[in-house]
């Protein structure tokens, strides 16, 4: 069974930056980050495989957001910046079990609690 804690969140201007954390317990292979707000969908935002070595991210952050891992300290990270009040959600990092990089929410096996990311404008 594997474990996800995500830290990092908060309020935050536009055009500010901020880091999320996950930690992880337990083996993880590709690693994910979405987000959800009210009434929507939860969405993908950015994956990294196992060795880290392949990223794919969303349209609407590329180019802002960077995911990164470090698997000694079984930890991934999500590097926001250039902030917009559209990126406004809750964050979830998500694990699961392909080692390549995955897009599909189905394709995530385990499941953070979620961190809030406020943007205001």
């Amino acid at each position: 069974q594997v474990q996800l804690v995500e830290s990092g969140g908060g309020l935050v201007q536009a055009g500010g930056s901020l880091r999320l954390s996950c930690a992880a317990s337990g083996r993880t292979f590709s690693m994910g980050w979405f987000r959800q707000v009210p009434g929507k969908e939860r969405e993908f935002v950015a994956a990294i495989s196992w060795s880290g070595g392949s990223t794919y991210y969303t349209d609407s952050v590329k180019g802002r957001f960077t995911i990164s891992r470090d698997n000694a300290k079984n930890m991934v990270y999500l590097q926001m910046a250039s902030l917009k009040p559209e990126d406004t959600a809750v964050y979830y990092c998500a694990a699961s079990r392909r080692k390549s990089v995955v897009a599909e929410k189905s394709e995530y096996d385990y499941w953070g609690q979620g961190t809030q990311v406020t943007v205001s404008s």
